[in-house]
């Protein structure tokens, strides 16, 4: 059976405490990456993920704090994973800003900021300060999370959809600037997911079959699960992908198809 090995990889996970990130973080372990957690405010979350995945895996992980908006943060951040753990050979962008959804005439300008400086600005920064050593190893994986509405496009979803299409092409172009050393450059786009947020304390997905409007969109019939976001990462982050570029990955039970 071909498995996905990921030992003596060490994976950068932004947004590592979130939703997606944890299970993202846990994955990548559990294929034999070590693992660098980043997170914004969540310390005493992301110190108790480290542990888990210390003890459950044999990995080394670290916590470390990083607004993934700011340059010189980033820049901090990828300097004391490389002291504590060494060069990364997988980068993770997942952090996003929450904001409120609203029409184009009603939303916040600041949304519209925010959104392109944590969707296109973070995966600009993780490049500059990650790539480098990738393209020092001629090796490495770089993997953004992006989103179906990115092709939806649905009312409300203006400053989200903008972020993302922005985050679309930057990812694209830095594929075909570093293709020649051996680095993937691909994006996983969830649909509306089951995380633990969803669960009942008995671990049942009670939303996997009652979110009809959602559902009844959807030709898989269901909503997809955090673990199998986490799956596409690991797939894409492993030598099983590794003439994989450029893609962009729908992991929403069909509910958007790419076309040629």
């Amino acid at each position: 059976m071909v498995q996905i090995n990921l030992s003596g990889k060490l994976a950068v996970v932004t947004g590592g405490t979130g939703e997606l990130g944890r299970t993202m973080v846990r994955r990548l372990a559990s294929c034999g990456a070590n693992v660098a957690i980043c997170y914004h405010s969540q310390r005493e979350g992301a110190e108790k993920l480290k542990a888990e995945v210390e003890t459950s895996f044999g990995v080394k992980a670290l916590a470390i704090q990083a607004d993934i908006t700011v340059n010189d943060s980033v820049i901090a951040m990828q300097k004391r994973i490389k002291e504590e753990l060494g060069a990364a050979d997988i980068i993770v962008n997942n952090s996003v800003v929450q904001y409120d959804w609203k029409s184009v005439l009603e939303q916040d300008i600041e949304a519209y900021d925010s959104q392109y400086r944590s969707c296109v600005l973070h995966g600009v920064f993780m490049a500059k300060a990650f790539v480098p050593d990738m393209i020092a190893k001629n090796d490495g994986r770089i993997i953004g999370i992006s989103t179906e509405c990115a092709m939806q496009m649905f009312p409300y979803q203006s400053a989200y959809v903008a972020g993302k299409r922005g985050m679309d092409g930057v990812y694209k172009v830095l594929a075909r600037e570093v293709g020649r050393h051996n680095i993937t450059v691909n994006q996983v786009a969830p649909g509306w997911i089951i995380s633990d947020r969803f669960r009942d304390a008995d671990g049942s997905e009670r939303n996997i079959a009652q979110d009809f409007p959602y559902i009844d969109r959807v030709p898989m019939g269901r909503r997809g699960t955090d673990t199998e976001v986490a799956n596409a990462v690991c797939f894409l982050a492993s030598d099983l992908a590794s003439f994989i570029t450029g893609a962009y990955l729908p992991v929403c039970g069909g509910n958007v198809m790419p076309c040629i």
